[in-house]
């Protein structure tokens, strides 16, 4: 499912790659036939933001939006197991349902980020498309209500793969639950994570307090190369942007 693709593409850290790709990507968009009208709108006005705007801010705003704090981050089971141990055993098991549907990741790349997980399902079946997502719609509900609060035009991601996966959330509660939330991507708050790291580090007794947790994830991340990328037939074989679209 190649949208699923464009979705992935779309919640990676922006460069001038993903600006380049704006036709193929909107051809996509437009020959989908599983999202609404209305759906596809919105994501092609999210597509016209990532490829018009100056690139160095929509840098600033996505770190600013998925590296601060624990409640955008882009691993799922951040959100599921937070720093537990059953976090390991579900990553090992995501792993292994990859490699047995022939999909071999880069070893940088951890196995429950959204980006990643998306770029797989491109490769199943609708039916298994459509399992996945809904075992996941709770988080994707969360994420797009605390981007949509935090007026983030990547909420329309979120609400696309809630309509993929078929099924509804009661948007009023979630706005309530996300309302009454603390931000954890504050100043005061990414401090307060900053000492917990140095408090592991010390008890860890010299494992490095530089690359834990989730603050610092997209220094990581951005001292990698990146390693999901389009297919060569989605760049190649998109027919061309339709006239009309600015």
């Amino acid at each position: 499912m190649q949208l699923l693709k464009v979705l992935a593409r779309v919640l990676e850290y922006p460069n001038e790659e993903l600006q380049q790709s704006r036709d193929a990507l909107v051809a996509v968009v437009l020959e989908d036939d599983r999202l609404p009208v209305r759906n596809k709108e919105r994501l092609l006005n999210c597509l016209d933001r990532l490829c018009d705007d100056d690139l160095l801010d929509l840098q600033e705003t996505y770190v600013g939006l998925f590296d601060k704090g624990r409640a955008m981050s882009l691993l799922l089971f951040e959100h599921v197991h937070g720093e537990s141990r059953d976090r390991g055993q579900a990553m090992v098991d995501l792993m292994e349902e990859y490699r047995r549907n022939g999909l071999e990741i880069d070893a940088r790349e951890l196995p429950d980020y959204l980006p990643l997980f998306l770029e797989y399902l491109s490769t199943r079946p609708w039916e298994d498309i459509r399992s996945w997502l809904e075992d996941i719609h709770h988080i994707l509900g969360l994420l797009g209500e605390r981007l949509y609060q935090r007026q983030s035009f990547y909420h329309v991601v979120m609400d696309a793969l809630l309509v993929l996966s078929g099924r509804k959330t009661d948007r009023q509660e979630l706005a309530r639950l996300v309302a009454s939330e603390e931000r954890d991507d504050t100043p005061e708050a990414l401090d307060k994570v900053w000492e917990e790291e140095m408090v592991k580090f010390v008890d860890d007794q010299g494992s490095s307090c530089n690359t834990g947790g989730v603050v610092g994830q997209r220094r990581r991340e951005l001292e990698q190369t990146q390693t999901i990328h389009l297919s060569e037939q989605l760049m190649t074989d998109a027919t061309p942007r339709p006239a009309g679209r600015a």
